[in-house]
């Protein structure tokens, strides 16, 4: 009777959160894109419309840049969904849920490169960007960032570079897919992979 009961009440492991995670300008949209043609539902609210710097759009959910004010209560419905948040907000997820994280690597002169010409065509000052300092201080907080998520029991973590979707899309969705479980569908997935965005390309 204590084992029926036990088999009755006995809590279910929490489906996990999936997280896009990486640096700005890393490739975190093109996988939010990838994982939705493969059959996850997407955490957006298409407050951040597409635009030059992003065309296939931003895939984005506003709240997630409040996580460092508290504003947590939206995380339990993600479970089972993706959401991209960006690598200096991951530390602020609540410690109680699973995640799944799929980190974007990209060469840093790339998403250099990109982040001026974003700021360009808002018409911002790029040259305040000192790339020597943004290099170190980046490549700082990567280190940093792998350490720690090696240290949450409950985070684990896939690493997965921009070049190598852009040139060869099968294998990377294949790599996901497994990562998450395999059942996702990898053709899908890299069907939507679209070399053309490749603009700021590593010489």
């Amino acid at each position: 009777m204590k084992g029926f009961l036990q088999k009755i009440f006995k809590p279910t492991k929490k489906e996990a959160v999936i997280v896009v995670s990486g640096l700005p300008r890393s490739g975190t949209s093109m996988m939010m894109k990838m994982l939705e043609a493969g059959g996850v539902e997407v955490m957006i609210d298409g407050l951040r419309t597409a635009d030059s710097d992003n065309p296939k759009g931003y895939y984005e959910f506003e709240r997630v840049k409040q996580l460092d004010k508290g504003d947590k209560a939206w995380v339990p419905d993600s479970r089972g969904k993706v959401v991209k948040v960006i690598s200096a907000l991951l530390k602020h997820l609540p410690e109680d849920e699973e995640y799944k994280v799929i980190f974007m690597r990209r060469n840093m002169p790339e998403i250099l490169a990109s982040q001026r010409k974003m700021l360009v065509n808002r018409e911002e000052d790029a040259n305040k960007m000192d790339d020597a300092k943004m290099t170190m201080l980046f490549e700082k907080h990567l280190e940093a960032n792998k350490a720690w998520l090696q240290a949450q029991p409950n985070f684990s973590t896939i690493y997965v570079h921009y070049s190598d979707i852009l040139s060869d899309p099968m294998t990377q969705a294949t790599k996901v897919n497994d990562f998450l479980g395999g059942i996702l569908d990898s053709n899908d997935m890299a069907a939507i992979v679209d070399p053309n965005l490749y603009r700021n390309r590593q010489k």
